[in-house]
């Protein structure tokens, strides 16, 4: 359902299908961690998600109420990928790197849960000028 109404938010501000598939994949990775990392499996919480249009984008925000963590901390203490096998590498922690490389901002508050700030900017080329 997030996905499906950040296309038509997104396709109504004129954002290319490009930008918008990069969209989708970061919120869909934030509302992932929201769900696996916030909350005890068998204990079910709220997750909020907010679209916002702002000057000359898009900004979405993916809010959960569960523990929150030291971003900083956990962001300072992880490894570079680069030089590394897939067999080397541990899954899971990509998923802020992976929205930071498909949107133009990112950014994760915590305090009273998470909350992942994504920001994408429409890219008008010359010939919509």
């Amino acid at each position: 359902m997030v996905r499906l109404t950040l296309y038509g938010i997104s396709s109504k501000l004129g954002f290319t299908y490009e930008e918008i598939e990069d969209m989708k994949v970061a919120v869909a990775e934030a509302c992932n961690n929201a769900v696996v990392h916030a909350y005890e499996p068998g204990n079910p919480g709220q997750m909020e998600v907010r679209f916002e249009q702002i000057a000359g984008g898009l900004r979405i925000v993916v809010k959960d109420f569960g523990p929150s963590f030291n971003f900083e901390d956990k962001a300072q203490r992880a490894e570079s990928l680069h030089d590394k096998t897939l067999n080397e590498i541990n899954v899971g922690g990509l998923g802020i790197y992976l929205m930071q490389a498909l949107m133009d901002d990112v950014e994760v508050m915590t305090g009273i849960g998470t909350e992942v700030v994504l920001t994408k900017r429409v890219t008008r080329s010359e010939e919509m000028v």
